[in-house]
């Protein structure tokens, strides 16, 4: 682990001359890193243990309390899952497959929920900041690349020492020795194409959490959903709006599962296999589907109530998992 530094968020008053470097350090990284379709290449093994045996897609726990905003390179996501977690909160995962930005966070710790989502990738890296001591075990077992502080090289996070922690711990993403790929999506079962017939015109939809709300508002000359939460529009952190192409908003099961957090609080465990409806937004329409994931290990299809494929919007997708 580095030893902190201020790393530019986007806050008032981070303008000072390291934050200035470390910004135009960034600004070289990102040039390379946020070209669609990119990969990644490897340092010498030695630097990077486990070099090269990740999947294709680069899977991140993003923190999403108000101290963690505004977060850094969640608008590069493909998909963002939103899950429930303990007392009401929410926490994203994020998953790369087409660009990579310098860096990502702030950095949490995995859920048991996270294990099941991923399921669908081949042999995902997944980034976190650790886990509790019990669920440990089931992330070693997984079919993913787990990369948290100490098995991750060195180099590859750094502390923000102008926030608070936990809400101070980034990724570099380029130094995790991952390599994704656009076709890492192709397993998650989506479609994308023209906006398909009948709908219903929506240009606002609210999803409330019992401690969090989203809100996601079309604007037409952007083609983009914005989003919001707990009542703020979310921003990126350069300041710009963070947006979606595509919001579904999944109806799913979400129970207690064996795990809680110190507090005594429940993990809550979503399952996304089987089948469902949902409420799909593109296009400053809202459409009522029908989702279907036979196991784990296969991806999520989405069908209109004539049971015709439903594509989604090109750009990125935003998974809200609510109660059925």
């Amino acid at each position: 682990m580095e030893r902190r530094r201020r790393i530019p968020t986007g806050r008032a008053g981070r303008a000072g001359r390291g934050a200035r470097a470390w910004r135009a350090a960034l600004a070289g990284a990102a040039l390379a890193a946020l070209v669609p379709g990119c990969t990644l290449k490897d340092r010498p093994d030695g630097d990077r243990p486990g070099a090269g045996d990740g999947g294709r897609v680069l899977a991140v726990k993003v923190d999403n309390v108000g101290q963690a905003r505004p977060q850094t390179g969640l608008e590069a996501a493909d998909v963002v899952y939103v899950e429930r977690v303990e007392a009401g909160l929410s926490r994203f995962l994020a998953v790369y497959a087409r660009r990579l930005p310098a860096l990502i966070g702030p950095v949490r710790s995995a859920r048991e929920t996270d294990l099941e989502l991923l399921r669908q990738f081949d042999r995902p890296t997944l980034a976190f900041s650790g886990a509790q001591s019990k669920l440990l075990p089931l992330i070693d077992r997984a079919p993913l690349r787990a990369l948290p502080p100490g098995k991750a090289p060195s180099r590859a996070y750094v502390r923000d020492g102008g926030r608070p922690a936990p809400h101070n711990l980034y990724l570099r993403p380029r130094d995790l020795g991952a390599r994704p790929q656009a076709s890492g999506l192709e397993s998650t079962g989506f479609r994308f194409g023209a906006r398909p017939e009948g709908g219903t015109p929506e240009t606002r939809r609210t999803v409330r959490f019992p401690s969090a709300r989203f809100a996601f508002t079309w604007v037409e000359y952007e083609g983009r959903w914005h989003v919001a939460m707990d009542g703020a529009p979310a921003r990126t952190a350069s300041g710009a709006a963070l947006t979606a192409a595509t919001v579904v908003i999944q109806r799913v099961d979400i129970r207690d599962s064996r795990f809680h957090d110190r507090s005594g609080n429940s993990s809550p465990l979503t399952d996304a296999v089987g089948s469902g409806s949902a409420r799909v937004l593109r296009d400053g329409r809202a459409y009522e589907a029908r989702w279907h994931r036979p196991s784990a290990r296969d991806g999520t299809e989405f069908t209109t109530r004539d049971r015709e494929p439903l594509p989604f919007a090109r750009g990125p997708v935003w998974v809200v998992f609510t109660p059925e």
